[in-house]
């Protein structure tokens, strides 16, 4: 199933049930006065957070999400059935905006919910009417329409961690062996359609879909993924060392981010050079060298070589932590 991160779906709350018109049957006294009871509140329609990303591609056949009607009142002064609440399972870091008023919120913690549409209230039966000048009332109301619209529902991943680069920069690969995410790897540009999530020391990796010079104004894959980015605490700048022009690379990255939110060149970031195994070790310390003038921290690493890697880990893992 096709990974899903913007969705515009229309939502419709229940309508209120109706008041209704009855009476009170004593025995030898018919009709002792009136009895119907109230329509019960149609069911509203919520959004709540989940820890899914993938969630929203189970709603791509959905056209509508509605709540309950309300039920109408009964005879005894008995309210009618509430109707039962729609609610939309969204993924943990949702930006949802009514594109009717262009509001937007976000959920941004596991379980939190919240209001889209509110149903209608339910009408009320003769027994609401009764008084002292109007002792047998034969008035009720329907029940109110529930509120409806359609939103849009975009998904931002809250990651400790991104990682980003060109095509073939290596970073799924590194994903992979981190995190064991299993995520496909090819030699092929954008092997990466969507991107992949992984665990590494309860930090949250985030690999982004390769970017391209021109990303930010709809070459390659545009900047459908660039969203991500934004909620990142550190970004991890993979360039690769079979690169011809590694500051090249590091700067056609950085260009396509400035272009989309300047707010990113700002996120703290670590260069990390891969396939270090297809340089020698004096190489390896001369781009580290020049890297350094555009970051403070950089690393290197091949995914097969045992002490790169292992080195890199524990590296990774202070930097994350806070502690180097």
């Amino acid at each position: 199933m096709a990974f899903v991160d913007e969705l515009i779906v229309s939502v419709k709350a229940g309508r209120g049930g109706n008041g209704v018109v009855r009476w009170l049957h004593l025995k030898g006294k018919e009709f002792s006065g009136p009895a119907g009871g109230d329509g019960g509140r149609g069911g509203s329609v919520y959004a709540k957070a989940v820890r899914d990303v993938g969630i929203l591609s189970r709603y791509t056949g959905t056209k509508l999400f509605a709540a309950e009607n309300g039920g109408s009142g009964e005879s005894g002064s008995k309210h009618g059935k509430n109707g039962d609440d729609c609610v939309i399972a969204v993924p943990v870091g949702s930006v949802i905006t009514n594109l009717r008023t262009k509001e937007s919120f976000e959920l941004l913690e596991e379980g939190e919910q919240h209001l889209l549409s509110e149903g209608g209230r339910g009408g009320y039966g003769n027994e609401h009417f009764k008084g002292s000048k109007n002792v047998t009332p034969k008035e009720s109301t329907p029940g109110e329409p529930g509120e409806k619209g359609k939103f849009r529902i975009e998904l931002r991943l809250i990651a400790d961690a991104g990682l980003i680069g060109l095509p073939n920069a290596g970073k799924t690969s590194l994903l992979n062996e981190l995190t064991n995410a299993k995520a496909k790897v090819g030699s092929y540009a954008f092997t990466t359609l969507d991107p992949n999530l992984g665990t590494f020391y309860g930090y949250v990796l985030a690999d982004i879909p390769g970017l391209i010079e021109g990303a930010s104004s709809g070459k390659g894959l545009g900047d459908k993924f660039l969203r991500h980015i934004r909620r990142t605490k550190i970004l991890l700048h993979c360039i690769s060392l079979e690169e011809g022009d590694r500051i090249r690379a590091y700067k056609a990255v950085r260009k396509e981010l400035g272009a989309y939110d300047k707010a990113l060149l700002e996120k703290p970031e670590v260069i990390v050079l891969t396939k270090s195994d297809t340089v020698g070790e004096g190489n390896i310390k001369k781009d580290i060298k020049d890297m350094k003038k555009y970051a403070k921290n950089v690393l290197y690493v091949s995914i097969i070589d045992d002490p790169a890697l292992k080195q890199f880990k524990e590296r990774l893992s202070a930097l994350l932590s806070g502690k180097a």
